[in-house]
């Protein structure tokens, strides 16, 4: 990949008040109408669930599952986003614990254990701007219950891209929101990259959708239910 881990820390650290001003408490319309319908359908969230929820930004669908009656784990690389987060999110500090995690760092992804393992995972919008996933799915499967789940939304591979290029894996700046201060790094993967790192990291995917927003013909966003099985 051209853009380093710290490159994409540093693009995130500079948008983290513009990114939390514009999702506020409810998210975006994009996130609303796009990407949580299909990924809460996929999570199935359950009274007895124990959520660990990745790449959290301002931690407003942390809010949401608590809302849900779960607790949750919380963290992002972003010092600056976990700190907004912790304020934007304030009245469910009992619920919800944030943590500022490398999701490239197993020593540091391996902290989040508890004596009570996680039922459940999810990540919204958050693959495609990951320098290294494979650490992530492993890591993520050690954490869960036998049989839990990862649901994770990213950006469509096949349609959503800058550059001529699919097979390869590559990086370039981009941005998500206008007007956010600094681009920030994008990482594509094929849909047999994510897929293969599924399977190589002892998960099957039983749940997939396809999702559009500007055409109704170019899904703009894959969700991915992965489920544990080794």
């Amino acid at each position: 990949m051209k853009y380093s881990l710290e490159d994409s820390l540093e693009a995130w650290q500079t948008n983290a008040k513009f990114w939390d001003e514009c999702m506020g408490d409810n998210s975006n319309q994009f996130h609303r109408e796009v990407v949580r319908p299909k990924v809460n359908k996929l999570l199935d969230i359950q009274k007895d669930d124990y959520v660990l929820d990745i790449a959290c930004g301002n931690g407003n669908y942390s809010a949401y599952l608590v809302n849900q009656g779960v607790n949750v784990v919380a963290f992002d690389y972003s010092s600056k986003m976990i700190e907004l987060a912790k304020k934007r999110q304030a009245r469910y500090i009992n619920k919800i614990e944030f943590h500022v995690i490398d999701a490239t760092n197993k020593q540091s992804l391996m902290t989040l254990k508890k004596d009570l393992p996680y039922t459940k995972a999810v990540s919204n919008m958050a693959i495609m701007d990951i320098f290294e996933i494979s650490t992530l799915f492993k890591c993520v499967n050690e954490l869960l219950i036998e049989n839990g789940t990862f649901v994770f939304a990213t950006q469509h591979p096949c349609f959503v891209t800058l550059t001529d290029k699919y097979m390869s894996a590559h990086s370039y700046y981009d941005i998500a929101i206008d007007g956010q201060p600094k681009k920030q790094c994008y990482y594509h993967r094929s849909l047999q990259d994510i897929f293969n790192v599924c399977f190589k990291n002892g998960f099957v995917i039983d749940g997939f959708y396809e999702e559009c927003f500007h055409d109704q013909e170019k899904p703009e966003i894959i969700i991915v239910r992965a489920r544990k099985i080794f």
